[in-house]
């Protein structure tokens, strides 16, 4: 198996991959989108339905995910975080939950949870009126 080079300088990387699944495809395999940024403070991946600012992004019909929904960032010390950014509406019509190995928490909607360095996971977009979701995978490489 060949090493993967390291374009980052020596620098730990945040990978996310994405899939879109609703219930029309259950049993298809989702188109995986993916993406990845080095772990420098201030780095940032977004997801959302906005291709303009977002490295990962959701079918344009698909609104219970907002322009920008969430927000991957990294601190001055190499951690990262997630946010749910608020969007328009005073009240999200999705859910959104982040699972790390048998743990799963809800996340707040606006709110921001720290990512286990090292660590890898998923977060669940789900929309509250269909049976669809996006789902992102995340791997924390130190």
């Amino acid at each position: 198996m060949q090493a993967r080079q390291d374009v980052s300088g020596g620098a730990h990387v945040l990978e996310l991959t994405m899939a879109a699944v609703s219930a029309a495809e259950e049993g298809a395999t989702a188109g995986m989108l993916m993406a990845d940024a080095p772990s420098e403070a201030g780095a940032v991946l977004r997801v959302g339905r906005d291709k303009s600012v977002c490295r990962l992004s959701t079918p344009d019909d698909w609104l219970f995910v907002s322009r920008v929904h969430l927000e991957f960032l990294c601190g001055s010390d190499g951690n990262w975080q997630l946010t749910w950014l608020r969007g328009s509406q005073p009240d999200p019509s999705s859910e959104v939950r982040l699972t790390v190995g048998e743990y799963a928490q809800p996340l707040a909607y606006g709110g921001t949870v720290p990512l286990p360095r090292g660590g890898s996971g998923e977060v669940i977009v789900q929309d509250r009126t269909a049976p669809r979701s996006v789902n992102v995978g995340f791997y924390h490489e130190v």
